[in-house]
């Protein structure tokens, strides 16, 4: 399976899980009158939109280059990733705080506890097996990386995004347990209203570190060192490459790089000779780098020793 499909993949799982169980959060928040479980609820609806509008940044990502968008429209991707973690942050983190806060203000006794651990039950299978699918694929596309630091260069905004709500919503369903259990435990309704907030904390605790990821990606990130290492010792190969002069590189999405390099050519080269050395670059980079699709080659002057690219 392809990087983009394992994304995809991961994606529609974390859909249909989150969607089955915010029905049930709903529906035992209205038989319970639970804080913490209506905040699982709008946790786990709002979790089921930003899967949705990541689909939707994935198809719009893959719609070819026109003349408006000549390096294509893969940078959609980084954009919907972003208004995910806004979402997340604004809906899903704000309204369990504000809900947490009415609850405690008012707070109602529990009713039906029995429901809330049913339902809490049931939204852990289904929300582990969706963070099971979602961290293999993850763990997949890291390799030999340590987690944080493929967090940090990762470049698929889809993938450690549903690893990071998923993850959420596990610590959410331990916070709203603790909440329900205390509450009916002590019959002190304020550890609902309290878990309701925690929850939200969580939420926008999530939403802060995405934006930040998303934020770079947006901006235009450059591929990792062992990619332009390769591209530098790929082109320098070539037996008219005198020198690497400038290697830049910028990822337009997931798998869609653009680079720009910079060549000195040995001397006494002809045009059409550049010209071939030029083809055989572009080609060689291409079939051992396939994630880099637009690459822009120019000829420049050598560059002593110890000057940067």
């Amino acid at each position: 399976m392809s990087a983009q499909g394992s994304s995809k993949k991961a994606v529609v799982a974390a859909v249909l899980g989150n969607l089955a169980i915010a029905a049930t959060k709903f529906a035992a928040a209205f038989v319970t009158g639970s804080s913490a479980m209506l905040s699982e609820g709008i946790h786990s609806l709002v979790d089921t939109g930003n899967g949705l509008l990541l689909l939707f940044g994935m198809r719009r990502a893959n719609r070819p280059a026109d003349e408006e968008h000549p390096f294509g429209h893969s940078k959609e991707l980084y954009f919907w990733a972003f208004v995910v973690a806004i979402m997340i942050f604004a809906v899903g983190g704000g309204m369990s705080i504000y809900e947490g806060i009415l609850h405690i203000l008012d707070p109602n006794p529990l009713e039906n506890p029995l429901w809330n651990y049913l339902v809490l039950g049931f939204a852990v299978v289904f929300e582990g097996v969706s963070w099971t699918i979602a961290w293999r694929e993850f763990t997949a596309a890291r390799g030999d990386k340590g987690v944080w630091r493929a967090i940090r260069t990762g470049k698929d905004p889809s993938l450690f995004t549903i690893v990071f709500e998923d993850s959420a919503a596990l610590a959410g369903l331990i916070v709203a347990f603790i909440g329900v259990f205390l509450g009916h435990l002590l019959e002190n309704p304020y550890f609902d209203g309290a878990a309701s907030v925690a929850i939200g904390l969580i939420l926008a605790g999530v939403a802060a570190l995405l934006a930040m990821e998303s934020k770079g990606l947006l901006v235009g990130e450059s591929a990792g060192p062992d990619v332009v290492y390769d591209i530098m010792a790929l082109a320098v190969a070539d037996p008219a490459v005198e020198q690497v002069t400038r290697v830049l590189t910028m990822h337009l999405g997931p798998h869609d790089v653009l680079l720009n390099l910079k060549l000195c050519f040995r001397d006494g080269l002809a045009g059409r000779e550049v010209e071939a050395a030029v083809d055989r670059v572009e080609a060689v980079i291409r079939e051992r780098r396939p994630d880099v699709t637009r690459i822009f080659v120019e000829a420049g002057s050598r560059v002593e020793s110890g000057s940067e690219l």
